[in-house]
């Protein structure tokens, strides 16, 4: 398995458009995991249900549309000849990015076989499902109006909420914001920042296009609130949640969250009482909480 990969790096690394090969990997992926969180916050009551092998569908629902637009866009740019080993060697570069990205949730042990099939499925499922539509990706036109409507409805399914017009509005347009930067990174007049710090931006101006969700969002309830007393010479640290959002938690995960809130109640707790303790900020033992 480690020869294998091994020669993906090196090949990747000779390959002549090795620096473009790597800036759109890095966008690629960095623009999936921000439209992951932008789909959520277009759906906050979803978001607060969904699975982590559901964010992972969505996630690979992005990566998907974006090796589309990108196979179109290099086509452009690219000899017709080193075109089709240029988009092998995307899947490399992606496959190495992936690894990189996911190991310091699961460790140097990751299975980078797996992660291999992941991307290599994923492009796959791409070619059948957008390679139908006929159309110039640098110009506006109905079919390629059709076809990012298709991938938001894509998008909204595997959140579990097929239909949503808002996620899939939220999802055409952060696909549509990319294709502007990848086509930069092809044409070598790409911005000086790195493709993960331009990404945010990228996802920005799309959700900025979209019209306020309609009634109370994640960000205006308080679901989950720390506090921290001071009773004499003792600090007492305590945290709760919101009474729905209680109740709509299946069991599993209130076991995992109350796992997690512990921990954290546990070192504000500590920090608090490092500060209020301390001669600089004595004038916090008057407040009475944190």
């Amino acid at each position: 398995m480690v020869l294998l990969f091994y020669e993906v790096i090196v090949g990747t690394s000779k390959n002549p458009y090795s620096e473009e090969l790597r800036g759109i990997a890095e966008l690629i992926l960095a623009v999936a995991g921000e439209s992951v969180t932008v789909m959520k916050r277009n759906a906050p009551e979803r978001a607060l249900k969904l699975k982590r092998h559901e964010e992972w569908e969505i996630y690979l629902e992005f990566l998907k549309v974006m090796f589309n637009l990108t196979d179109r866009l290099s086509i452009l740019f690219l000899p017709i000849k080193e075109q089709p080993q240029f988009m092998d060697s995307l899947e490399d570069a992606v496959s190495l990015q992936l690894k990189n990205v996911l190991e310091p949730a699961f460790g140097s042990g990751a299975d980078q076989t797996e992660i291999m099939l992941t991307v290599g499925a994923a492009v796959a499922e791409s070619r059948q499902a957008y390679e139908r539509y006929r159309f110039l990706v640098t110009e506006s036109n109905p079919t390629k109006d059709e076809m990012l409507k298709d991938f938001g409805r894509r998008v909204a399914e595997a959140m579990g909420i097929a239909g949503n017009a808002q996620v899939s509005s939220a999802a055409t347009l952060c696909a549509n914001a990319v294709i502007p930067a990848i086509k930069a990174i092809l044409a070598g007049d790409a911005p000086p920042t790195t493709a993960e710090a331009a990404s945010p931006s990228i996802v920005a101006a799309a959700q900025a296009a979209l019209p306020e969700p309609q009634g109370p969002t994640g960000t205006e309830i308080k679901l989950v609130s720390v506090m921290s007393t001071i009773t004499g010479e003792e600090v007492e640290t305590r945290w709760g949640l919101h009474p729905r959002f209680r109740q709509d938690l299946p069991s599993d995960d209130a076991q995992q969250l109350t796992k997690l809130m512990n921990r954290v109640a546990k070192i504000l707790g500590e920090r608090y009482a490092s500060v209020a303790f301390s001669d600089e900020w004595t004038s916090w033992h008057k407040a009475g909480h944190a």
